[in-house]
């Protein structure tokens, strides 16, 4: 998830620069031209510079939407996994389960590893009840 974030990120800047130097070679390029316009010219080229920023804030808006929500799904999804659950194991020979605590993102099928550290197994005799799981 993190390899993700940080392509997308990567991305988004390089576009920045490609448009920055795009923008920096038009106006080098028009400034000359600018000078030999006439007055219609003149108010077509304030016009389109008009339109042009319009454009460039609705990108960096948009930019910062993306980034903004990228940044929430990212949370989102990581406090998900960090959410912590109670697993009791259910064995033939003992009276009672055996409890422990579990991120949610270490459980796997038959094994969990727990809050202190210690990989869990779980034998083909136990029975695992995950408590604290939404659907």
């Amino acid at each position: 998830m993190l390899s993700k974030f940080l392509l997308t990120t990567a991305v988004i800047i390089g576009a920045f620069f490609v448009l920055r130097q795009r923008h920096i070679r038009s106006e080098n390029d028009s400034a000359p031209k600018a000078i030999e316009r006439d007055a219609v010219e003149n108010a077509k080229a304030a016009a389109k510079d008009e339109l042009s920023a319009d454009l460039r804030a609705a990108a960096y808006m948009f930019l910062a939407l993306m980034v903004g929500l990228g940044a929430a799904l990212y949370y989102f999804d990581w406090q998900d996994d960090h959410t912590v659950l109670t697993i009791n194991l259910h064995r033939d020979n003992e009276s009672g389960p055996v409890s422990y605590e579990v991120y949610k993102y270490q459980l796997e099928n038959r094994s969990f590893v727990t809050i202190d550290g210690r990989a869990i197994t779980v034998a083909s005799n136990e029975r695992m009840e995950i408590i604290g799981l939404d659907d």
